[in-house]
């Protein structure tokens, strides 16, 4: 693809890593581990299993968890319909959730179906910054709550929620804790063995790994609730049925190895670019940050262009990035994140989410820079 654009968009998907791929071609033909897991009588069987198990102790190592506390499934939306959904029916009758405006749709549209079985739900409303508060969640918290579930980073603002001290409140109450962490592994240090957090979920395509793999995190206080969603054969300690795919969770534990910390040269390396971009896009007439300018990862910027002539498809040529989540995409929705931020249709409409990532470079950087000065630029002038 020489004239393909430049890849800014790397909050909705990662291109899978090279030495990723190495390690799930190990998983594919007829001389590798092909067998499947589930296949205990023979070598095949036994070999695809260990590298299964070997890959689950991976993931669990990057995100400070015991090996057997992970459920393999599909992706991120899957996970968290599991620790939604699972919980729900785990506890028999409806109660009290508590969730947030600003959630990715597989967690929205999950509270919605309960909601119409019988659940009350709490969305709580971001404040000024656009940060969902630990104080808000207290003051949210009812007799009958059961579940809290909410994002670790916002897959739009980049913003970051300080699920650790909510999570604190939340288990004094006696309520459990759900994490959406899809954006979150690689950029935030995450330690479950340290934090009052129940449920999590993961996805390995967010951080160059394949598409169509991710895990749960079933911490001890869900485990006796959790029911399973994918009945037929009892896998995954009977919490997720179906044959595993092995290539993709070699795939993702390889993945999750690799995935930098914060602190380490690549994320110190990410952090000057992501400031170069933040600082050449925000000295641009027309442009500002949307979102908390400092509880946030540096890998994701959300801006709005305030010219009334700026069309994003005027950078699409040149950038790939996105007007809104890949979930909105779809329906050509504007953002609903946006909208509980306080901007309006217009506004959101008028933004654009820019994020790097493993293969970004300056010169990539200062070539967005110039484009997307010479498009508000020219915008800014067609209204004269």
């Amino acid at each position: 693809m020489p004239s393909a654009p430049l890849y800014f968009d790397y909050a909705a998907t990662t291109p899978v890593d090279d030495r990723v791929i190495e390690t799930m071609l190990t998983c594919l033909g007829r001389q590798v581990n092909f067998g499947n897991p589930a296949s205990s009588g023979h070598a095949y069987g036994q070999a695809a299993c260990e590298v299964v198990e070997q890959a689950r102790r991976q993931v669990a190592e990057r995100v400070g968890a015991n090996a057997e506390e992970l459920v393999w499934t599909s992706g991120a939306t899957e996970s968290n319909n599991l620790a939604i959904k699972g919980i729900a029916q785990g506890l028999g009758q409806p109660g009290h959730l508590i969730t947030s405006r600003l959630e990715h749709k597989a967690v929205l549209d999950t509270v919605s179906e309960l909601e119409r079985q019988g659940w009350a739900v709490t969305r709580l409303a971001p404040d000024a910054a656009g940060l969902i508060q630990p104080y808000a969640v207290q003051a949210a918290l009812r007799a009958d709550t059961r579940l809290v579930s909410l994002m670790a980073v916002n897959n739009e603002l980049g913003t970051v929620t300080d699920f650790a001290a909510i999570g604190e409140r939340v288990r004094a109450h006696g309520a459990l804790l759900h994490v959406d962490a899809a954006q979150a592994v690689g950029k935030l240090l995450i330690n479950l063995r340290e934090m009052a957090v129940d449920l999590m979920s993961f996805s390995a395509h967010k951080v160059y790994g394949p598409k169509g793999i991710g895990a749960l995190y079933v911490g001890a206080r869900a485990r006796e609730l959790m029911r399973a969603q994918i009945h037929g054969g009892g896998h995954e300690r009977g919490l997720r049925s179906g044959t595993l795919p092995t290539h993709q969770i070699v795939g993702m534990g390889s993945a999750f190895a690799l995935a930098g910390q914060p602190g380490d040269s690549e994320h110190q390396r990410l952090e000057a670019l992501a400031q170069r971009l933040r600082e050449g896009l925000l000295a641009l007439p027309g442009v500002r940050l949307n979102g908390c300018a400092t509880q946030r990862i540096p890998h994701t910027l959300n801006l709005n262009i305030e010219s009334a002539g700026f069309n994003s498809l005027a950078l699409a040529s040149e950038l790939a990035l996105s007007s809104t989540s890949a979930c909105n995409s779809a329906s050509n929705a504007a953002s609903h994140v946006l909208l509980a931020l306080g901007l309006n249709e217009q506004q959101a409409r008028k933004s654009v989410r820019v994020s790097i990532g493993r293969f970004t470079t300056q010169a990539e950087v200062d070539t967005a820079i110039a484009v997307f000065g010479r498009v508000v630029g020219a915008a800014s002038v067609a209204l004269w």
